[in-house]
This record gives structure tokens, sequence and C-alpha cells, in this order.
């Protein structure tokens, strides 16, 4: 079979236009929300109770990329995610912005977003048999493609609002989620199929639930998903809340515009050389490597040295990072059988997009309480206690496991 590299390319650029969009509105909504109430407590209820029903909506989005396929779940939700986009600014231009209005958009959006990140990691061996490639080095640049629009995305927003204002910059918002839906309907691949797949004719409240049984059934993933996400829960506050709001009150803008930098490039870099990692690692001790790392450098981290130190730990923290998500997307697509892989992402997707939204909002109120440096702190022992549950749990030598799990 001839080697095809356009079908990888095309899906990657599809990824890197959605995921800039999505994290243009990690800024966008709050801030919008704070123009609107005046208060970051309140922005940052608006932004938690947005995201709830997204997790709640997320075997819905897996059952119908498992049902109705891959590229077309990351056109259609592109789509939709675009519609969702350009009513912000529409009311704004109708109406005045209210919280009900910033609420229903956030929570729509919130609900048929994840499905297009999901669509697209569920077709990366797809694109990646096409292009003669490992799932190793595929899920590396697919990763390193997430990582970099995710840099790109918060910059571009505080561009857009200070220049467009923050209602208008969800025209950019939008611009960006049609062209990946431009780009996806470019991809040309066989999605693989499981042959004899029983559970095909079940009933679809039961057929949307296999993806937490197949789970649960599924030991080694179900400990990689809770170990990636919980330190995502934990991580992404210190990055969008706690050190915006420390450098801040230092009237530091252009150093926090370094630390965040990076971090979030070390974390490219991560999860480019992933593949070569695995190479002389298992994946069990990168999973253990990658929370440690982390620990090692957020509790540093939490009392605010000096820039260069605070810019030596952050590389540390991003390249601890970045080989995570690669990992994850492996393991899943090596251990989950490709009719159910849509289920399983789009728990890790809905999760992904909703938690740190829900605990964005916690971290906020607790450092306005106790202090930034403190809960900063209190999080890097909680990431480090992790780090130990995860590297003595027994199921975590069966990561490297090539076995398909039906059920």
């Amino acid at each position: 079979m001839q080697r095809r590299l356009a079908p990888f390319i095309f899906t990657q650029l599809a990824s890197v236009s959605s995921v800039i969009s999505g994290a243009m509105v990690f800024i966008a909504i709050p801030w919008i929300a704070l123009e609107i109430t005046g208060s970051a407590g309140l922005a940052g209820l608006v932004v938690a109770v947005s995201a709830i029903p997204g997790l709640l909506f997320a075997p819905v989005l897996g059952s119908i990329i498992d049902k109705f396929g891959r590229k077309r779940m990351a056109i259609w939700a592109e789509l939709l995610t675009f519609l969702t986009s350009i009513m912000i600014p529409i009311a704004a231009g109708f109406w005045e912005l209210s919280l009900p209005i910033l609420i229903v958009v956030g929570i729509l959006r919130a609900m048929v977003h994840p499905g297009a990140s999901t669509a697209r990691k569920s077709i990366v061996p797809d694109v990646a048999a096409a292009g003669k490639m490992t799932l190793d080095r595929a899920n590396s640049i697919h990763e390193a493609v997430f990582a970099s629009g995710f840099a790109i995305g918060p910059a571009l927003a505080s561009f857009c609002i200070a220049f467009i204002g923050s209602a208008n910059t969800f025209w950019v918002v939008a611009g960006f989620g049609f062209l990946s839906a431009i780009f996806a309907s470019f991809i040309r691949v066989v999605e693989q199929h499981e042959p004899n797949d029983s559970g095909e004719d079940e009933p679809f409240h039961i057929y949307a639930m296999q993806g937490i049984k197949i789970l649960f059934a599924t030991p080694a993933v179900l400990l990689l998903m809770s170990a990636i996400l919980t330190l995502a829960l934990i991580y992404l506050p210190t990055e969008m809340v706690l050190l915006p709001a420390a450098y801040t009150k230092l009237e530091d803008p252009t150093a926090l515009g370094i630390i965040i930098s990076a971090m979030a490039g070390a974390a490219v870099f991560g999860a480019l050389f992933f593949e070569q990692i695995h190479k002389r690692v298992s994946y069990g001790n990168i999973l253990r490597i990658g929370i440690l790392g982390v620990a090692i450098a957020m509790i540093p981290m939490s009392q605010l040295p000096s820039l260069p130190w605070m810019i030596g730990f952050g590389i540390l923290l991003g390249g601890a990072w970045g080989p995570l998500l690669p990992l994850l997307n492996t393991v899943i697509q090596k251990q989950i059988p490709a009719n159910k892989r849509g289920r399983v992402f789009a728990l890790e997707m809905a999760i992904w997009s909703g938690g740190p939204m829900i605990s964005m909002a916690i971290v906020g109120v607790a450092a306005d309480a106790f202090g930034v440096k403190a809960v900063y702190f209190v999080l890097g022992v909680c990431v480090l206690i992790s780090a130990a549950l995860v590297s003595s749990n027994k199921y975590i030598k069966q990561l490297d496991s090539e076995v398909i799990h039906s059920s």
C-alpha cells in the first residue's frame, strides 16, 4: 500500500485550528463574564456552570462518533461549535449581553465542541496507518500540535480582546472552528472497525454507556486516564488562575508570559520526543516520571521564586507533562477496540474540557481566601501524593500490553 501523509496532515491542521479556537474561549468567556458582573467569583461560577452539562453529554458524543463515523463527527461538531460561537457577537449586536445568554451559549458549546477533538483522537490510528506511521509517532505529533494550539489561543484571545473587543473576539473563535471543519472535510481515509461487534444492536442508552463499561473492564487504561485527568484538574488552575493572579498583583505581565511560554514550549518538545522516550522507557515508567516531574516542579514554583528559577522549573514541568497525553492516546488506541474508541475518548475529552473549568472556579475562591502561595503549595503536594499512589498501583505494568479488550 502506498504511503499517504495527506490524511494525517489534514487531521493536524484541523486539530490546531480547533484547539486555537477552544483555547481562546478559556480566556474570552471568563473575560466577558467579568465585564458583565464585575466579580471574579461570579465569573468563575459562570464558567463552572457552563461546563457541567458537557460532562454529562459525553457518552452521547462518543456514541455518535462510533455509530456514524469519526470524520463525519469531526466536521459536524466543528460546524455546530461555529454556530454557538457566533451567537455571542450577534447577541451583543442586537441586545446587551447578560449572564443567562452567556451561560446558555457556554453550555451549548461545552456540549458539542469536545466531539470534534474526540473524533480526531479516534481517527489518529486510521490516518497513521495510511501514512505508515507508528502510533507512538502519530500521537507525539498530534499532541505537540495540540500543545502548540493551546499556547497560541490565549495569547491570540488577549490580542483580539484588546483590539476588537471581547464579544467580537468570538468571530475569530468561530473562524478557526469553521477552518477546522474545512480541513477535516479533506481527510480521505478508511476508518477501522472491529468485525462482529454485538454491541451495535443494543438500544442507544445501553450503547452509550458501553464506554464506561469497557473503561472499568480495562484497569490499566482506567488508571492512566484517572491519573492524567486528575493531574489536569489540579495543575491547569495553577496556570490559568494562580500564576495570573500572582503576577497581576506584582504588575509584571511580561514575566507571566515568559513563564507560560517556557512551560508550553517544553510541553511541545516533551510530546514530540514521546516516541524516542518510549524506545528506552516503558509506558508505566513514563507515567511515573511525568507525574513526579510535575510535582517536583510545582512545589518550588508555589513559592514564586525569582524569574530564572520560575523559568527553569516551568521547563521541567512542561517537559514532564508533554509525553503524558501522547501516552494516554496510544494506550487507549492499542487496548480499546476501534468501535468503542470514540466512547472512551469522549469521556476523556469531556473531563479535560469541563473539569478544569470547575476546578479553576474552586481554586480561585480558595486563592482569595488563603492566598496564592498556600493554595499553590497544597496543589503541588496533592500531585506528589497522586504520583505515589499511581507509582505503587499494581495495574501500571499492564500499560505496555498490546491486548485489545473487547468488553
